[in-house]
């Protein structure tokens, strides 16, 4: 079950012990006032149907956490620990006053990325941004006309792909199929029983000497590894054969298993297509046994030509940065572009003046779409370039440095936020992380224009003070 709070508490209503002072200007406490907390409360209880048992943590105490976790990349027991012994961090979290208490078990952390799904994550983001928006538009000075004018192309959109790559270790034939193996053999020893006679022979010294003698070789020409994953494939075949008997029997087995189970299936069937047809890539790849849902996303990139995780698509706006679509499977990012401009078209009730994109945006389609709507899509001409073509390198060069800020937001997601690695195991709780992960670039970066706008006030208030008392100085004077 689940109790809603009775309001938002702020920072005046945090119970701190005798002798304790803590500063309202912390970090902590600024990004608390960034979240409307009483908003995210209403739609986190709907998740709860029933009236019995223990009542669950509050979302401000699962979101809280999971934004410490991202911020420091912590583990989930480390999480607690921190929680326990920061009082603002507790604070963050919800809690009323400051107690040397874990507030939660760490196995809550895995609750927690699956209750805040990506959808929802994606909803707290936008509530954010909105609130940042109306407070840069209260803050502007807008004329009033009688005469209610048509709403024309204004502002910038910024779009670009990346991948958010999974820990997982670099992916071999020869090893995957040793491991498809080893699991096919736990899973004949869960199977059989003494009733049914001696265990089938599955050769598993043999086999395991064999994979040793590619795994610890320096050096593996084309036609050694070629006869390993054949020799694999071979004992991979006879342990399905002897689980399949096994099984006629109807005999129970664990639900883990028959996700192993199938997922070998797939595996075996890949590796034989691409052993019989002599290719090196298939679709829907399995790369992780453990991760069946990975999958390799080229990217070109000198470091890593290939990544292994979810690739996504962000925008930005004003700095801001919206998660506009992931996904485990390859796809071409230039497909997006129409739908990211009329998201834009939905928030702002306008177009985008122009539209700064990387060179595969640049097809047919987007520019006869951009062209009808007025917007100018960044980049060269399709084609050869004609003779009498005359370049705007002014506007070219202002181009090339505004879309900058999409890969400053990749590389500070993926340095400071989690997006380099990710470490979870469940596919829903790597897509809840991806968008943690903008979430908190957002707070981080609304959080430094606070302290950004606190000291150009200090300046401005200054310089005024210096100004005034210069001009005492000369009515004195005179």
């Amino acid at each position: 079950m689940y109790k809603i709070p009775s309001k938002q508490m702020t920072f005046e209503d945090f119970n701190q012990p005798i002798g304790m002072h803590m500063n309202s200007a912390n970090r902590w406490v600024k990004k608390a006032e960034l979240i409307s907390w009483d908003e995210i409360e209403t739609e986190y209880a709907k998740l709860f149907k029933g009236f019995k048992g223990h009542i669950a943590k509050p979302a401000r105490m699962a979101l809280g956490a999971l934004l410490i976790q991202i911020e420091y990349g912590y583990s989930d027991e480390e999480t607690a620990e921190q929680i326990k012994e920061n009082p603002y961090l507790q604070y963050f979290c919800g809690l009323p006053g400051y107690e040397y208490k874990a507030p939660f078990d760490p196995s809550a952390m895995v609750r927690f990325r699956k209750r805040l799904t990506p959808e929802k994550l994606e909803a707290i983001n936008e509530q954010v941004i909105l609130k940042m928006e109306a407070k840069r538009k209260a803050e502007e000075d807008h004329k009033d006309d009688d005469k209610p004018q048509t709403p024309s192309n204004k502002g910038t959109l910024i779009v670009d792909a990346t991948c958010a790559p999974s820990q997982i270790k670099y992916p071999r034939d020869v090893e995957l199929l040793n491991e498809a193996r080893e699991k096919l053999e736990t899973i004949v020893d869960v199977l059989h029983t003494p009733e049914d006679g001696k265990k089938p022979r599955m050769y598993r010294q043999n086999a395991r000497k064999q994979y040793l003698s590619i795994a610890r070789s320096k050096k593996n020409n084309a036609k050694k590894i070629r006869k390993a994953v054949r020799q694999q494939l071979q004992y991979i075949s006879r342990n399905q054969k002897i689980v399949a008997i096994l099984r006629q029997d109807g005999r129970p087995l664990a639900e883990k298993y028959q996700r192993q189970l199938e997922v070998i299936a797939k595996l075996y069937e890949q590796q034989k297509y691409m052993y019989d047809h002599k290719v090196h890539s298939v679709s829907q790849r399995i790369v992780n046994l453990r991760q069946a849902y990975l999958r390799p996303i080229v990217r070109g990139k000198a470091k890593a030509p290939t990544e292994f995780g979810a690739k996504l698509d962000i925008s930005v706006v004003d700095g801001l940065v919206r998660l506009e679509q992931q996904s485990f499977e390859a796809y071409n990012e230039s497909e997006l572009l129409q739908m990211e401009v009329e998201h834009y078209y939905a928030r702002y009730g306008r177009y985008p003046e122009r539209v700064l994109a990387d060179k595969i945006y640049r097809n047919r389609g987007n520019l006869a779409y951009c062209k009808e709507k007025g917007i100018r899509l960044s980049g060269p001409a399709l084609g050869r370039p004609k003779k009498d073509a005359v370049r705007d390198r002014k506007t070219e060069y202002e181009d090339i440095c505004d879309r900058v800020e999409v890969e400053r937001a990749f590389s500070l997601a993926k340095r400071r936020f989690g997006l380099g690695k990710i470490r979870t195991y469940l596919k829903e709780t790597t897509q809840t992380v991806i968008a943690l992960s903008i979430l908190a670039l957002n707070l981080s970066k609304l959080q430094c224009a606070q302290i950004l706008n606190l000291v150009i006030n200090i300046i401005e208030a200054f310089w005024r003070s210096v100004q005034w008392n210069a001009s005492q100085k000369i009515a004195f004077a005179q």
